[in-house]
């Protein structure tokens, strides 16, 4: 298929959107500018997140809020609270786990700067992951578990992201 099929098969996919006045959530403005969303990701400050997993999600958050901290007077404090929790879902007839689901759960709540901290929207975000723990030696099992938690900070920091942007379009009118 040729790069003008692709083009044109693209094209008349979107269409259909289109009319029901689909916007994408990250779009930039008419002249060019940044779009809603990226201009108040700007204003947003991350508060800490205690522990090392809190860390890796406030990380993944100030990356895709893009500028995070750097406005001398942020708007807006983001407050996560951040837990992982793990059931063990393949046991043996000995009792032996050998996988683990791990959830990643955030409770978060942007409020103003302003001195009573005004709610401005809030939200709750939930992922999973699993590792396996049947025949793998410790530092194996450690590695699982550090990049299931990385994958969970980024799923989560996702989530959170696109509620703000489609909060923050919404409320200035542009939502699709």
């Amino acid at each position: 298929m040729t790069l003008s099929r692709r083009a044109l098969l693209g094209a008349g996919a979107s269409l259909p959107l289109a009319g029901c006045g689909f916007h994408p959530v990250y779009m930039p403005s008419a002249g060019g500018e940044p779009g809603v969303a990226q201009r108040e990701f700007a204003s947003i400050y991350v508060a800490i997140i205690p522990d090392r997993p809190g860390q890796e999600l406030r990380q993944a958050l100030q990356q895709r809020l893009e500028g995070t901290g750097a406005d001398p007077k942020p708007t807006y404090t983001l407050n996560v609270s951040y837990w992982i929790t793990g059931e063990g879902i393949a046991i043996q007839p000995d009792t032996s786990t050998t996988r683990i689901r791990l959830f990643g759960n955030a409770n978060w709540r942007l409020v103003g700067r302003d001195p009573g901290q005004t709610l401005v929207t809030s939200g709750y975000a939930r992922a999973e992951d699993a590792i396996n723990v049947i025949d793998t030696q410790y530092f194996s099992a450690d590695l699982q578990t550090e990049a299931s938690q990385s994958y969970l900070a980024e799923a989560i920091a996702d989530q959170i992201t696109t509620r703000l942007a489609i909060f923050f379009r919404n409320k200035a009118g542009t939502g699709g």
